[in-house]
């Protein structure tokens, strides 16, 4: 219990600070529903961690029937980094002092990782379209990280549209720092 709850407390903390001293000052996005989150918030001014919660509400009563263990695993994380999320929004200030886009994709990603590498340590996800894109892909037996690629390029190319300032380039190279840092970070324990 006590790694799970300091997984929680470590990952939401470092994905808090990616997106909101990283991602947010240069408009950056990333994929899944943090992704989704950073769309609505540049469009509209909602907060992240709320748009995050609403996402995800939908999908987590669908893996209560289809995988509960998922639910379970999940549900704690997903709460509690839509949470941090939201309290540490003012840090956005610092990221814009220093507004460096390239170096911030970079950053924002591998802290963004970290921060999801370190809950997968303890088999705890923050859920959202990884749920939707496993189903998918167990389904037409296809490669999952393959179709969670799909997914979040999907989400980052949809969003970069919408945003009149946003860089698809950039948030792709986020997207793909967050995508190394967690499997590194995640396979650091399976060869511990």
């Amino acid at each position: 219990f006590l790694n799970k709850l300091l997984s929680i407390l470590i990952g939401s903390f470092l994905i808090a600070i990616g997106v909101n001293v990283f991602l947010v000052p240069s408009e950056l996005l990333d994929g899944g529903t943090i992704g989704i989150g950073l769309v609505s918030h540049y469009v509209t001014g909602i907060q992240v961690g709320l748009v995050i919660i609403m996402v995800n509400t939908p999908i987590f009563i669908f893996s209560w029937f289809y995988n509960r263990s998922f639910f379970y695993n999940s549900l704690h994380g997903m709460l509690f980094s839509s949470f941090m999320i939201d309290l540490l929004y003012p840090l956005h200030s610092i990221g814009e002092q220093y507004h460096i886009p390239f170096v911030f994709a970079i950053l924002g990603g591998i802290t963004v990782g970290l921060g999801i590498g370190s809950m997968l340590w303890s088999n705890i996800s923050v859920g959202g379209t990884d749920l939707l894109a496993l189903m998918f892909a167990r389904r037409k037996k296809l490669n999952p990280g393959m179709i969670i690629f799909i997914f979040d390029f999907m989400i980052v190319f949809t969003g970069s549209m919408i945003m009149s300032n946003g860089s698809l380039l950039l948030s792709c190279l986020a997207v793909i720092c967050v995508g190394i840092t967690t499997s590194l970070v995640s396979t650091m324990k399976q060869t511990e």
